[in-house]
């Protein structure tokens, strides 16, 4: 829906068009022509969607102007319905629905991992070793995290590199439902680190 709205439709508009979108594709059943074709989930739907509102643009160009209801100046429109906007950013709404995408598969990732500490038995040990990632801004030194959790500097390198090992895995894994085929995974790794670098 974020996607939607960057494209200048009002959130009730936004709403409307995705669950017009999904219907449209559940109806012509497109999901199972795309596990067939071999190509990426994500950029069929950003097509698809693109289509979608294109099509919308121009049934509605297609509509006489006004249907004999009175124009409404913009003088008139509320503040309010100009705060609804997102806020403008320097990405494009492809960049912004890439990123997002990246975002969501990594948070899945993590989600997935922290289960199975919690699982293990281990959720302190989870929340300690997800500090050391990169992006964990204020994160507390490994000499600190180690004394925290009782461990030496040894043991708590050793357990975050099988931190990172099944990090990796699990977003192999996690691209791998995204791809039609498995020797697209490492095209598909690369471009989202391409993405969240930009």
């Amino acid at each position: 829906m974020g996607f939607i709205r960057r494209q200048g439709t009002r959130p009730e508009e936004a709403e409307d068009f995705t669950q017009g979108f999904f219907a449209l594709l559940l109806e012509r059943r497109d999901f199972d022509a795309v596990r067939k074709e071999k190509g990426r989930l994500r950029s069929y739907l950003l097509t698809s969607v693109k289509h979608f509102l294109a099509s919308e643009q121009r049934r509605a160009m297609t509509a006489k102007r006004g249907k004999g209801q009175r124009l409404i100046p913009l003088e008139d429109l509320s503040a309010i319905e100009g705060t609804e906007m997102e806020p403008a950013d320097c990405l494009s709404a492809d960049r912004l629905y890439e990123r997002r995408w990246a975002l969501t598969l990594m948070e899945q990732v993590l989600r997935r991992l922290k289960n199975e500490y919690e699982t293990g038995g281990n959720p302190a040990l989870f929340d300690s070793l997800k500090q050391l990632l990169p992006d964990e801004p204020g994160a507390p030194s490994r000499a600190e995290i180690a004394a925290r959790l009782g461990m030496t500097d040894n043991a708590l390198r050793q357990a975050f590199h099988r931190f990172r090992h099944r990090y990796q895995s699990l977003l192999r894994e996690e691209i791998g439902h995204t791809v039609a085929i498995a020797s697209d995974i490492e095209d598909e790794l690369r471009h989202l680190i391409a993405v969240l670098r930009a």
